[in-house]
C-alpha cells in the first residue's frame, strides 16, 4: 500500500476529473461554450507529456555520464510515453479546434509545430530499433533525445507565441477564441490542477509498467554489464 499510494492517488484524481469536468457549471466565453470543458483533458495532457520528455531527457544525460543501461530503458521508455501522451494532447485539440475553429487542422503554427516535435520523437524510436548492438544504442539514442528535447520545446511553447496563433498566447487577431488562463473562474481551477497531476501520475504509472517489461526481458544483459 505504501509504494502504492500515487497510483490510487492517480485513479482518484482522473476519476474526479472526468466528474467534475462534465458536471461543474464552466463560464460561457464567446464561441467556447461547453467545449471548454475540453481544458481538463487537453492541456494536462500537455503538462504531463513536457514533465515525462523532460525526465527523459535527465535520463539520457545522467546515462551518457555513467553508461548505465538502466538510465536507458528508463529515458526510452520516459519518451514512449510522453509520444503517447503528446498524440492524446494532439487529437483532443483537434476535437476540440473541429468544434470551435471550424475544422479539426487548421494549419496553426502551434498544430504544425507540435506535429513535426512528435515526428522528431518518432525518428527516436525508429532509431533505436534500427540499432541492434545494445550498447550502441543506447549512446546514440541519449544524444538523439538531448537534441530533440531542445528542439521540442521552442517548436510548442516558443515559437508559436512568436507569430499569429488562435492558441492562447500566440500574436492573434482581437478576439482569438483561445482559452486563456485568466479565463478559469475558481470552479475549473479546482478541477484543472487535480487534472494535471492525474494525467501526469498516470504517465508515471505507464512509464514504470514499460520500465519492468524491459527489466524483465533485458535482466541477463544488465547484470552482465
Amino acid at each position: 500500500m505504501r509504494k502504492s499510494w500515487w497510483k490510487i492517488l492517480a485513479a482518484v484524481l482522473l476519476i474526479y476529473t472526468f466528474t467534475a469536468g462534465f458536471l461543474i457549471k464552466v463560464p460561457e466565453l464567446g464561441i467556447l461554450k461547453e467545449s471548454s470543458r475540453n481544458l481538463f483533458f487537453h492541456v494536462p495532457m500537455w503538462f504531463g507529456q513536457i514533465i515525462l520528455l523532460t525526465t527523459s531527457m535527465i535520463y539520457s544525460i545522467l546515462y551518457l555520464r555513467k553508461p548505465d543501461l538502466r538510465y536507458d530503458i528508463y529515458a526510452s521508455s520516459l519518451a514512449k510515453t510522453g509520444i503517447l501522451m503528446g498524440v492524446l494532447g494532439l487529437l483532443t485539440g483537434a476535437i476540440w479546434a473541429a468544434y470551435v475553429w471550424g475544422a479539426p487542422w487548421s494549419n496553426d503554427p502551434k498544430q504544425i509545430g507540435v506535429a513535426i516535435a512528435l515526428l522528431i520523437y518518432f525518428a527516436y524510436l525508429v532509431l533505436r530499433n534500427a540499432i541492434p548492438d545494445i550498447d550502441k544504442r543506447a549512446k546514440i539514442s541519449a544524444v538523439y533525445n538531448i537534441f530533440a528535447y531542445f528542439i521540442y520545446i521552442p517548436l510548442i511553447m516558443i515559437l508559436p507565441r512568436m507569430v499569429e496563433s488562435l492558441h492562447p498566447g500566440g500574436k492573434g487577431v482581437e478576439g482569438n477564441p483561445g482559452l486563456n488562463g485568466a479565463d478559469l473562474d475558481a470552479a475549473m481551477r479546482m478541477v484543472f490542477w487535480p487534472a494535471v497531476i492525474g494525467w501526469t501520475l498516470l504517465g508515471t504509472w505507464i512509464t514504470t509498467l514499460n520500465i519492468r517489461l524491459y527489466l524483465i526481458r533485458d535482466k541477463n544483459l544488465i547484470n552482465a554489464k
